[in-house]
């Protein structure tokens, strides 16, 4: 099963650019995904498992040095691709 997540990281923190490009930079190492960025979110789409275990291991280590809101939102299917 495919899955789109939208997901915006808010870092109350003052330095908060390179927290947000930093986990941008993450994502982007994973392989079998799709992402796409604009300026207020990034949308990644693939397979189900693969897509919340990677926000599983990579949102809690922000939660753990930064102080952090997170927005996500979670599609079915893979709309980045239609």
């Amino acid at each position: 099963m495919k899955l789109t997540v939208d997901i915006s990281l808010y870092p109350l923190n003052e330095e908060f650019i390179p927290i947000i490009k930093s986990f941008i930079h993450k994502l982007e190492g994973y392989q079998n995904i799709t992402i796409r960025k604009n300026n207020i979110s990034t949308q990644i789409s693939g397979e189900y498992n693969l897509i919340m275990d990677i926000i599983r291991d990579e949102v809690k280590p922000i939660f753990e040095k930064h102080r952090s809101v997170f927005v996500i939102k979670i599609l079915a299917g893979d709309k980045l691709s239609d």
